[in-house]
């Protein structure tokens, strides 16, 4: 029993199938929640996989190599997600100012607050580096990280723990806000804090979120490539 077992958690086919699997189940979960943001997918089935990955004793390198079919399909995602916002575009247009006004101190505000914080707390640089480009997407995050001195395995975590905490906390702070009405705002919101993690949220409950959230996705991985070097030069 045991060998078939190995056998079979060695099989890269066993986990693509698993994934898949796995994140539909966790998915239709979410959608019977009513969307609780406590049950995003990438929240639920990163822990199932990471049960399943420790109780069979797969290491990552191997669970890596069975998904590799997925990894390739984030290109062609990512540039579908142009779809959404050419059908945005005249709103966009109509207010670019403020919206750049927006991205440019959000951007600045979620390097300084991260880089502040870990300092404050004697932080050395690597983690200051490591910590400044958490609100980018994570393939724009890991090199910024890497080039000023950081740990892209650093980074890569958190990245992640700020996607999955920005969209867990979003929706009760935009409704105590008073901003959860406007799928602008929001889009722009989760976009910028949240990167992918928030913008796949949005895409699901609304289309201009989704549109808004991918563009301030796009720009903020632009600017905080700009601002992170500029920033930590006064350290």
């Amino acid at each position: 029993m045991t060998a078939a077992w190995n056998a079979l958690a060695a099989s890269p086919v066993w986990w693509l199938a698993l994934t898949v699997l796995v994140y539909a189940g966790t998915l239709a979960l979410y959608r019977r929640s009513g969307a609780h943001p406590a049950l995003i997918p990438v929240l639920t089935s990163v822990l199932v996989l990471l049960g399943l990955l420790l109780a069979s004793g797969t290491p990552y390198a191997d669970y890596a190599r069975g998904t590799q079919p997925l990894t390739l399909l984030i290109g062609p995602a990512t540039v579908l997600l142009a779809v959404p916002l050419f059908h945005q575009w005249p709103r966009v247009r109509a207010i670019w100012r403020p919206l750049a006004i927006a991205l440019l101190l959000g951007s600045a505000t979620a390097i300084v607050s991260a880089v502040g914080i870990a300092w404050a707390l004697g932080g050395s640089w690597e983690t200051l580096a490591s910590l400044a480009p958490k609100s980018a997407t994570m393939p724009i995050a890991m090199p910024v990280a890497e080039r000023m001195g950081g740990l892209t395995s650093l980074a890569a975590v958190a990245v992640a723990i700020t996607g999955i905490a920005g969209t867990m906390v979003s929706q009760p702070l935009l409704r105590w806000l008073g901003a959860d009405q406007d799928p602008v705002v929001r889009g722009v919101a989760l976009g910028l804090t949240a990167h992918a993690i928030g913008m796949a949220r949005e895409l699901q409950l609304n289309p201009v979120a989704g549109a808004f959230a991918a563009l301030a996705m796009g720009l903020n991985g632009i600017l905080t490539s700009l601002l992170v070097p500029l920033l930590l030069a006064f350290l």
